[in-house]
């Protein structure tokens, strides 16, 4: 295949004159008809990557997508630019079904998205046979993997189905977040052939990560969102119930929020989802049921309430910010309990880690490196890269550990402090969770501690002036170290671990740790934003003019009954302010700008900006 075709596509299409780094390889040994396996940062373009093949190969393409969401967004982004596209799945009435299929009967669908459980129908295999796919694509590939973080049982269907269309298609694998291990199982569990296996790395340059412990949870959200009112962003929450409560709170506080998990009924979630995805609401408080698929561009932060499970997922989840290249924001709140949550959904899951020890011990691993991330004072940058098996230097200059002010100090004596009193609580019999031993340390009189006599302990009050953040962080420091040690899963206490020479002095710890902040002081949210903003180019952007495209933007979806990132990305207006084009010979210069948005879209958008360029005259 001539590579003018593959640009004609990339332009006229999808408005691209360029392609990112990897999708050309990958485009090339699709249609050089070799199986593939592509793992692709969120906002690299994985999609193009099948779907310019696609439209070249002759006959209809198959793409096996996880959920209904996802379908709906990109066969109205595809539409949209012009090209033939449809979904299989459950949301259509009998009437859309049946309407669809006569489509792909007659040759008119070029991209057909379905659901993995809906492979084994009758009436899909009776298409899928004859020689009329040329290609099977299977998308968030990492969930065909029990190790993977969103396994699926019915990804494990797929190979089957492949192998029964005659002659076999060329299946090409493509996800966002896989370690080794499981870029390993996608292969052999899809039973890929020689694959051509490409990673083109797993950095997000314009996403800031920043890890906050903050005392006040709540208050430290409201802070967050505060900052961000004019962007649009998610909320991830580890329970039904604290999305509850987060939801409830924000709506009380005067955010425009909405909520999604599980325990809400079908209209209820695909309503507020859609309130999200419109931009009627503007904030999403979910579980991680919400989003795998989402192709909401315009998304500038996502922030944690609760530290997920694994880094697998924190990284796709995270990652759902700045699809578009903008600057975004990626927050985490931490506090020691979400390890305790967590350890407690892990060994009471219903997806049969209890059932299968080896599986429940790979879970409780992973969430021990999520852990390492939250509380380590290095690069989080660096972290996050090096767990996918990538190098990276360990000074990023844009997450908050980079950005903050850390000192190595001698630890050894607070060291000796912490590990004598968890040596004495257990010759007396006693052994206790971190939250108390911080509360004997500093000299607390709770019920608890009078209970146990505990106020007589020799080490009781022996840190009265010390923080219980800092406290708590050299806690963590020295279960790390190996000097303590946490038992237990449900309820875990602490434990001495390998202390011998730091309680004899023969061995002094030392550990960085950040500059302690005046109350009066509190952390400076938008540095991260303003380092990004730097980095992009747009400390000096036209926000006059980028608001009267996004209000022109919104008028033309709501006519079209499309989300507005479908009418053009946050991008594409970016680059709009950035060339102020005042024809259409120059607007079809536009990143994003294909022929079909061009004749669509073009003549208005042309108006607005000459309106504003005459303004500003």
């Amino acid at each position: 295949m001539e590579s003018d075709a593959r640009f004609n596509i990339l332009k006229n299409f999808f408005g691209y004159t360029t392609f990112r780094p990897g999708q050309e390889a990958v485009i090339d040994a699709v249609l050089a008809g070799r199986d593939t396996l592509a793992v692709m940062p969120t906002g690299a373009g994985k999609s193009l990557c099948y779907q310019i093949p696609a439209l070249l190969l002759p006959g209809m393409t198959v793409v096996i997508s996880p959920l209904i969401s996802l379908m709906k967004d990109q066969v109205q982004a595809l539409r949209e630019a012009g090209c033939q596209a449809a979904f299989l799945n459950s949301s259509l009435s009998a009437a859309e079904y049946g309407g669809t299929m006569e489509r792909i009967f007659r040759g008119e669908v070029k991209l057909l998205y379905i659901a993995p459980e809906r492979l084994q129908k009758t009436d899909v295999s009776f298409f899928a046979d004859g020689g009329t796919v040329p290609l099977v694509v299977i998308d968030e590939a990492h969930c065909v993997s029990q190790w993977g973080h969103d396994f699926r049982p019915g990804y494990l269907q797929i190979a089957d189905f492949i192998r029964g269309i005659k002659p076999r298609p060329v299946a090409a694998a493509f996800t966002a977040t896989a370690t080794l291990e499981v870029r390993e199982d996608i292969e052999r569990l899809l039973k890929l052939k020689e694959p051509f296996s490409i990673t083109t790395g797993f950095d997000r340059p314009n996403l800031y990560f920043e890890v906050q412990k903050p005392r006040n949870r709540k208050q430290a959200l409201l802070e967050c969102l505060e900052k961000r009112k004019d962007s649009s962003g998610i909320v991830y929450c580890a329970t039904r119930k604290a999305v509850e409560e987060v939801h409830e709170l924000l709506v009380r506080e005067g955010f425009s929020a909405v909520r999604y998990h599980a325990g809400l009924d079908d209209a209820e979630r695909r309503a507020n989802q859609d309130d999200f995805i419109y931009d009627r609401k503007t904030v999403m408080v979910a579980t991680n049921a919400f989003g795998m698929g989402i192709d909401k561009s315009s998304v500038g932060f996502v922030i944690h309430y609760n530290m997920p499970k694994n880094i697998e997922s924190y990284y796709q989840e995270a990652g759902r910010a700045g699809r578009d290249g903008a600057p975004a924001d990626c927050i985490l709140l931490y506090h020691g309990q979400d390890v305790q949550i967590n350890k407690y959904l892990i060994t009471h899951s219903e997806e049969g880690e209890t059932a299968n020890p080896a599986l429940q011990a790979h879970n409780l691993e992973l969430l021990r490196q999520m852990t390492f991330y939250a509380t380590v004072n290095g690069c989080l940058r660096q972290r996050l890269l090096s767990y996918f098996g990538e190098q990276a230097p360990v000074y990023c200059g844009h997450c908050s550990n980079c950005l903050t002010a850390f000192r190595e100090v001698d630890i050894t004596l607070e060291a000796r402090k912490i590990i004598s009193c968890v040596y004495r609580l257990r010759q007396r019999g006693r052994s206790f969770g971190k939250t108390m031993i911080i509360d004997i340390l500093r000299g607390s009189k709770n019920e608890k501690i009078r209970r146990f006599g505990l106020v007589n302990l020799s080490t009781w009050g022996i840190m009265a002036e010390t923080s219980s953040q800092r406290i708590r962080t050299i806690l963590d420091f020295l279960i790390e170290e190996g000097c303590l040690i946490q038992e237990g899963d449900e309820y875990p206490v602490v434990g001495v671990g390998r202390a011998e020479d730091v309680l004899r002095e023969e061995r002094r710890l030392m550990m960085k740790l950040p500059e302690e902040r005046k109350e009066s002081k509190p952390a400076d949210l938008n540095a991260g934003a303003r380092v990004t903003q730097a980095a992009f180019g747009l400390a000096s952007f036209d926000n006059a003019l980028f608001a009267k495209l996004r209000e022109l933007r919104k008028e033309l979806a709501e006519k079209e009954g499309v989300p507005a990132y479908i009418v053009f990305s946050d991008a594409s207006l970016r680059d709009i302010c950035r060339k102020k084009p005042v024809s259409l010979t120059r607007f079809a210069a536009v990143h994003g700008v294909g022929s079909v948005k061009l004749e669509k879209y073009g003549e208005v958008f042309v108006d607005c900006i000459r309106e504003h360029v005459g303004d500003e005259r």
